[in-house]
C-alpha cells in the first residue's frame, strides 16, 4: 500500500506541572488500567481500520524500557498494526519531527496525538481521516470544541485589548490529521526560520495552508493539572447487556469470500450488495442488539448505491462509533460460522486476531468457531454460509 495512514503518539514530555502530584513521574507513564497512560491512546487509534501503523515518541533516556514494555503489551493484546519508536526532542515540535522521520515511505497521511489525552475514541480517529480523502488540497483536519466562556485578549499589564467573537472560537484538541509531505515541509520551514508553536496546525497556518476544524469530543480531555488525576478514577455504574446477531449469504455471486475482515479466497464467491462479510454482519447486528438500535439492514440498506461493494470493516467502524457514543463497552464476543465448504480452520487464528483488533478487545475475549451442518440444508448443499454472534457488554 502506498496510501497508508499512521499515528504518532507523543509520550516524550517531562510533565513538570504534575511532578509533585505524581511523585516525579511523567504523566504519560502513570499506570491506568494496568498499563502506562500512553497505551490507552494506542488502543483507540489501532482499533480504527484507517490506521496502518503507530510511531511512539518516548524520552531518549527512557526509550529502551518504554519500547520493551510496548512490545510486551502488544504481545498480550495485539494492536494489529505496525509499530515504530522514535526519541523525543527538547520541544514538542522536535518530538513530532522525529516521529515523522520514523514513518515509512508508504505513509501519506498522519495523525499526531498527545498521549496525555487518554480518553481518545476510535470514532474521532476515523472522523479526522475522512476529510483528507474527500477534499483534495486540504492540509489539515483538527478537532475543536465551541468555546462557552467569553475570551478576553489582554496586554502585558492585564488590560483588555480585544474581545473576540465567541462564535468564531474553538478549543482545539488532538489528534490532528495531515498529509505527511505537507507536514514535513512545514516542520522543515519552522526549523529553518526558528518558529515555536504549540501544535502542528499552527505550523500549517503560518505556511498559509488550509486547515479544517471538525467537531471534537468533549470526553477527549487532556490530563494537565494535578486535579485532573481524579478523572483516571472510574466511578460509573455499569449495567450488563448482551446482543445476538445472525446473517446468511448465498454462494454464486461475484464477491470474494471475506470473513471477519480477512479475505479467504478460493472458488466460493458471495452474492452481496456490500462485500458480503457474513461474520461481521452478524457481529454488527449483535452490537446493535446491545444498543436496541435496529439492524444493519436499517442502517445500511442494500438498495443504497453508496454501500455497493463497501468493506464491512468500514461499516463496523460506524457501528463501533455508535457504541462509543452510547457508552457501550464490549466485554466478550462469541462468533460461529456455519459452512460446509471451504475449510476455515487454517484461517481461524487470523480471523480471531483481526476481530479482536477491530473491537479493541484482548484476544482471550474473542471466541471464533467454524462448524458444518453435516451436509444438511442450505449450507450442506453448498448454497451458502451462515454466521451467528453473541456479544456481552456493559453500558
Amino acid at each position: 500500500m502506498q496510501n497508508e495512514c499512521w499515528g504518532i503518539i507523543l509520550a516524550a514530555g517531562q510533565g513538570s506541572r504534575m511532578a509533585e502530584a505524581t511523585g516525579g513521574e511523567a504523566k504519560q507513564f502513570l499506570r491506568w488500567k494496568g498499563a502506562p497512560l500512553w497505551w490507552q491512546s494506542a488502543l483507540a487509534m489501532a482499533a480504527s481500520p484507517r490506521i496502518h501503523g503507530l510511531v511512539f515518541v518516548f524520552p531518549a533516556e527512557r526509550r529502551k524500557e518504554a519500547e520493551a514494555e510496548l512490545r510486551q503489551l502488544d504481545r498480550a493484546h495485539s494492536l494489529g498494526v505496525r509499530l515504530a519508536v522514535a526519541e523525543g526532542g527538547a520541544r514538542r515540535q522536535d518530538s513530532v519531527r522525529h516521529g515523522l522521520e520514523a514513518l515509512p515511505p508508504s505513509c501519506s497521511r498522519v495523525l499526531v496525538h498527545d498521549s496525555a489525552r487518554p480518553f481518545l475514541s476510535t470514532a474521532l480517529v476515523s472522523r479526522l481521516v475522512a476529510p483528507l480523502d474527500a477534499q483534495p488540497g486540504l492540509c489539515g483536519v483538527i478537532p475543536g470544541l465551541a468555546v462557552t466562556d467569553t475570551i478576553k485578549e489582554v496586554d502585558e499589564d492585564g488590560i483588555v485589548t480585544n474581545t473576540p467573537a465567541r462564535a468564531l472560537l474553538r478549543a482545539v484538541q488532538t489528534p490532528q490529521a495531515f498529509p505527511v509531505e505537507e507536514l514535513r515541509m512545514a516542520h522543515a520551514r519552522a526549523e529553518a526560520e526558528g518558529w515555536n508553536v504549540t501544535d502542528d496546525a499552527s505550523l500549517m497556518e503560518q505556511c498559509e495552508l488550509p486547515v479544517l476544524v471538525i467537531e471534537g469530543d468533549a470526553d477527549n480531555i487532556k490530563i494537565t493539572n494535578p486535579q485532573d488525576l481524579a478523572m483516571l478514577k472510574e466511578n460509573k455504574t455499569l449495567l450488563p447487556c448482551c446482543g445476538y446477531g445472525y446473517d446468511v449469504h448465498a454462494y454464486g455471486g461475484d464477491r470474494p469470500l471475506v470473513l471477519g475482515g480477512v479475505e479467504i479466497g478460493g472458488d466460493f464467491l458471495i452474492k452481496a450488495h456490500s462485500d458480503g462479510d457474513v461474520l461481521l454482519h452478524a457481529l454488527m447486528d449483535a452490537i446493535l442488539g446491545c444498543l436496541a438500535a435496529g439492524d444493519i439492514g436499517h442502517l445500511f440498506p442494500d438498495n443504497d448505491p453508496k454501500f455497493d461493494g463497501i468493506s464491512s470493516v468500514v461499516l463496523l467502524d460506524h457501528v463501533m462509533g455508535m457504541a462509543a457514543e452510547a457508552g457501550l463497552r464490549l466485554c466478550h464476543v462469541d462468533l460461529t460460522v456455519i459452512a460446509q465448504k471451504p475449510k476455515l480452520a487454517p484461517h481461524a487464528d487470523s480471523i480471531r486476531r483481526n476481530v479482536a483488533r477491530l473491537l479493541d478487545l484482548p484476544l482471550d475475549h474473542v471466541a471464533f468457531k467454524a462448524t458444518t451442518e453435516e451436509k444438511l440444508g442450505f449450507t450442506g448443499e453448498l448454497k451458502g454460509l451462515k454466521a451467528v454472534a453473541l456479544v456481552s457488554a456493559v453500558r
